[in-house]
């Protein structure tokens, strides 16, 4: 079909060439001069590759997704412009997955995700700071028995000891992201019509400048000048941070999902690059189904037949592209298979998710 002969000489994304000679390109690239960062990458820190457990869930969700010649253009517009691509359309049309595309097509290793809710603020995206545990832990040093041998201070400690406050510091997956690496990650903000009203203004500032501050290491600066804290992939794997400040060397590639619930305000959308997402026609259905699945719907009338009936259900209320893919599968497995199961199949598995009959 027309959208998947189409290849563009300035692609990066979905482009032509093996992944690792495209990945070059966007790490070789120029970014704008409004979007040059200064970050110092951490030489021993090493950000997970393109193998392990969290890969597989990126590879899987991602290697299937099937994107139109726009959405191809638009995500090479924001990964040349280092600007957060906010995508906005129903759900279930594959605004998620669309990252996971992303960063399995270039190989940039997991998706990091970043859920929001209506109580998610900026720092639950920046770090995560156990105030409480480490008050705990306070006082049961201030409880040991006299004359006990103190627990000897880690190097990140001030120099007047104590609990070490890097046991109870970890970046979130937003200050993962920004962490200073010549390879950007993709980062999932999920759902960001779903949060407080001052989110979307409170990230500018981050966006804008390609870092922020964690104060709890700012204030202990002069005596333990870098800290070694752990990672939204991994508590365990520790990145230095100095001076208490995270500064992006490379932007990351944010992508922002909305189900169109609100309003953003002028000033984020300016620094965005925006894609809206409609529902899958047949032939795009057809595509997704065949890369998915494996299954050719054109030679089969069965499921030809069920994109039909998905089709048509989807006049009268939403439905995700994935309760197509969970009918075909059952069909395939034998389930539902008797001739009068039809209609009590299709209100089971394609049940609408908007709608009167919701």
């Amino acid at each position: 079909m027309e959208a998947e002969a189409v290849v563009k000489d300035w692609w990066l994304y979905q482009g032509a060439g093996e992944a690792a000679e495209r990945r070059a390109r966007l790490e070789a690239g120029p970014p704008p001069p409004w979007r040059d960062f200064t970050g110092a990458p951490d030489p021993g820190y090493l950000p997970p590759g393109c193998e392990g457990p969290a890969w597989e869930r990126t590879w899987r969700r991602g290697g299937g997704y099937v994107p139109d010649e726009l959405e191809k253009d638009v995500v090479n517009t924001a990964l040349h412009l280092r600007r957060p691509l906010l995508i906005t359309g129903k759900p279930g049309v594959g605004k998620s997955t669309l990252a996971s595309s992303i960063a399995s097509d270039l190989g940039l290793g997991p998706v990091l995700h970043w859920p929001v809710t209506s109580r998610t603020v900026l720092r639950d995206g920046l770090y995560l700071y156990d105030a409480i545990g480490r008050l705990q832990e306070a006082g049961l040093e201030q409880m040991r028995a006299p004359g006990a041998e103190p627990h000897p201070a880690p190097a990140s400690v001030p120099a007047e000891g104590g609990p070490s406050i890097a046991r109870y510091l970890r970046l979130g997956p937003l200050g993962t992201a920004l962490l200073p690496q010549d390879r950007p990650r993709v980062l999932l903000v999920d759902e960001i019509d779903k949060s407080d009203i001052d989110l979307p203004g409170d990230l500018l500032t981050v966006f804008e400048d390609g870092g922020f501050v964690i104060p709890e290491l700012a204030r202990i600066a002069k005596e333990a000048p870098t800290v070694a804290i752990g990672t939204d992939d991994d508590t365990e794997e520790a990145v230095r941070i100095t001076q208490g400040r995270v500064q992006c060397r490379y932007f990351p590639i944010v992508v922002l999902t909305s189900n169109g619930e609100r309003d953003f305000p002028p000033a984020f959308l300016r620094r965005c690059v925006r894609l809206h997402l409609d529902p899958p026609g047949p032939d795009k259905l057809a595509r997704i189904v065949r890369g998915r699945l494996g299954v050719d719907i054109e030679n089969s009338g069965e499921y030809r037949d069920l994109v039909q009936s998905f089709l048509e259900r989807a006049e009268d209320g939403d439905l995700a592209t994935d309760q197509l893919l969970n009918a075909i599968q059952l069909r395939l497995a034998g389930a539902w298979s008797a001739p009068g199961d039809r209609d009590r199949f299709l209100a089971t598995v394609m049940h609408h998710l908007t709608g009167p009959s919701a």
